[in-house]
């Protein structure tokens, strides 16, 4: 979570780094802003529902998914992290009154809030102390989900985005080897998009309750490591993948889901493979909700990891370069390759908006000259990818004005203000520049979109309305693209798909249907396209949105009408049984990674599958019919 990361014991552990904090603010802020919820997303961007930008300029309220170490009392402030005991609930209600802490939010330049939480805090039904809501009264003798829904509901009525984070499975501080290392780590699967469902329902009808993100640095425990796509317990791609679509498909349709890379895997030791994979798998599996315009992901990055340091100091440590150790240029290229290409490389099946939703730096008393360059750099290599953001943390505790921090705003036992204007705080210039830099605004025009289908592991049917159907191939590992895409791409082998809705946008007629086919009925005479293969190909009027395979082979052809006189009649071959062919310029990204893959032209469609049952040839797709869009 915020930055504290692997320690080890024999495998893997992260770090726990000291906050220092900082607050208050008279900043030259960004104008107020409107905006109409709720958010999607078009291309890189994430948009309003008037299609204009709208950057997260956010930081994390944490606390509701706990402050304390581990070991000890839970009561004795001792045994919480830097000594600020949040009560089980957004930290600082004990020293200001809410609106105050929002006031302090606006002030400062933000516009959007991410707010942790824990599963066991869901389930607590134990009333928070009189104590941890000091300066707010009205909350006491609630639960720490009430707390949680009241300030949900005031954030949201000052205008504020909140986006819901999953931030870890007990509440208690993160990120260490700590039973909180996955989202299944102390409770099941099950029990877990059970919790993503209630807290997507409970906030349905408050709009600007924006989105859902799933689970906080998926990191490596004791023994095993997380991955993305191999398709057991520990799969993040596929455990973010399907909750994802159940979010929207069950709770709230308006939400955006937020998917983090993985932040840690192997044992940090020289000479044991170990790094820090954030976002690269993308570039091979990316996600492809059920909703396009829904995904955006995300990354954390402070100046004491590295791509290959867990942030350990001691035990853990290895000799890898932390993040603060590359000069400008190499925390450049770094950057791009672990988390920017998402938002850099456009037409991508991978492309989404980036939301760097945990970076923050000590405060006041941090004087170490290689974080302060890191922070200073780090805001530069913001601002130039012209990246979402979120700090960690906004809200802290000081005495004195000294305490933890890393914190933006501070409230002392008498309820006194520090903030990052306040003239002391080295960090206040740089803040100021990212707050008020120049980016993309205004409208945003839409963009086409390309997905993935990856049946690796079991059906991957992304359309609504066959997802309403009855099983169109029982038994069968079954794509479908995302209604409004046409299915452009295959993999010779790997079974993997590019779908996209380039040059004709939606196709699929609204009052028309879908065929099965599984054999070659709407080959015409005179007309193979493929002599010698099996032909599995679609009626006139009619183009791919999926296939099925059983193992690696074909079973059957996925067709949907289109309107009359969208669909033209000429047609080509295109064979990739022995290498690519998907044209000079081929849009949507490597689809299949070390697989030979064909691909249809933007102005085609897709309108059959070939292959062949021939000793040896594993019936997998050979050749593509493609034919014009009129």
């Amino acid at each position: 979570m915020r930055g504290t990361l692997v320690r080890a014991v024999l495998a893997a552990v992260l770090l726990l780094v000291p906050l220092t904090s900082l607050p208050r603010a008279e900043a030259a802020t960004p104008a107020e802003e409107e905006w109409t919820a709720p958010l999607s997303t078009r291309g890189r961007w994430i948009v309003d529902a008037d299609g204009d930008r709208f950057k997260l300029r956010s930081g994390n309220w944490h606390g509701a998914s706990g402050t304390w170490n581990g070991s000890g009392d839970t009561a004795d402030d001792a045994n919480h992290h830097a000594g600020e005991n949040s009560g089980r609930i957004p930290l600082g209600l004990d020293r200001a009154p809410m609106a105050e802490i929002i006031a302090g939010f606006r002030e400062i330049g933000i516009n959007s809030i991410r707010l942790p939480f824990s599963n066991e805090m869901i389930h607590d039904s134990r009333p928070v102390t009189d104590d941890a809501v000091a300066a707010n009264p009205a909350l006491r003798g609630l639960t720490p989900l009430q707390v949680y829904d009241a300030v949900v509901r005031e954030l949201t009525g000052a205008g504020l985005a909140v986006i819901l984070n999953n931030h870890t499975n007990t509440t208690r501080w993160c990120c260490g080897v700590d039973g909180n290392e996955r989202w299944n780590a102390s409770r099941s699967t099950a029990d877990w998009e059970s919790d993503w469902l209630f807290m997507a329902r409970r906030y349905q009808d408050n709009k600007r309750v924006v989105g859902a993100d799933l689970y906080n640095e998926v990191r490596r425990n004791i023994w095993d490591d997380p991955n993305w796509g191999l398709g057991d317990d520990h799969d993040w791609f596929a455990a973010s993948q399907r909750v994802g679509d159940r979010i929207l498909t069950e709770a709230n349709p308006d939400l955006l889901i937020v998917v983090e890379g993985i932040n840690w895997t192997g044992i940090p030791v020289d000479g044991f493979p170990h790094e820090r994979p954030t976002l690269e798998p993308a570039r091979h599996l990316s996600h492809t909700l059920v909703d396009s315009g829904k995904l955006v992901y995300s990354a954390h990055f402070y100046d004491y990891t590295g791509p290959n340091h867990s942030g350990a100091t001691g035990t853990g440590e290895t000799t890898d370069p932390r993040y603060r150790d590359l000069s400008p240029a190499e925390l450049t290229a770094v950057l791009d390759r672990q988390a920017f290409f998402v938002t850099a490389e456009q037409d991508r099946h991978f492309t989404a908006p980036v939301w760097i939703s945990e970076f923050g730096v000590g405060g006041r008393e941090e004087t170490g000259a290689k974080q302060r360059a890191w922070f200073e750099n780090f805001v530069d290599q913001l601002i130039r990818a012209d990246a979402d953001f979120a700090y960690w943390p906004l809200v802290g505790w000081h005495e004195g004005r000294r305490g933890n921090g890393w914190a933006l705003l501070h409230w002392d036992a008498e309820g006194r203000r520090m903030g990052p204007y306040d003239g002391d705080d080295w960090r206040a210039a740089a803040w100021t520049r990212l707050i008020a830099a120049d980016g993309r605004t205004g409208r945003v025009a839409p963009v086409t979109e390309w997905s993935m289908l990856s049946p690796d592991h079991g059906d991957f049917v992304q359309s609504r309305r066959m997802r309403a159907l009855p099983d169109w191939d029982s038994g069968a590992r079954k794509a479908t693209c995302p209604d409004g895409q046409r299915l452009l791409g295959l993999a010779h082998t790997g079974n993997r798909g590019l779908c996209s809705d380039v040059t004709a946008g939606a196709l699929w007629d609204p009052a028309g249907g879908h065929e099965v086919v599984v054999d070659e009925r709407h080959v015409r005479p005179g007309g193979d396209w493929a002599s010698g293969y099996t032909k599995l190909q679609c009626a006139d009027g009619q183009f791919l949105i999926g296939y099925s395979v059983r193992g690696a082979a074909v079973s059957a052809a996925l067709c949907a009408s289109a309107p009359a006189g969208r669909l033209g009649g000429s047609g080509r071959t295109v064979w990739f049984d022995r290498g690519d062919n998907r044209g000079p310029a081929p849009k949507g990204g490597d689809f299949a990674n070390g697989r030979y893959k064909g691909q249809c032209a933007d102005d085609e469609y897709a309108a059959g599958i070939a292959y062949t049952g021939r000793v040896g040839s594993g019936r997998t797709p050979d050749a593509l019919y493609c034919r014009k869009l009129n």
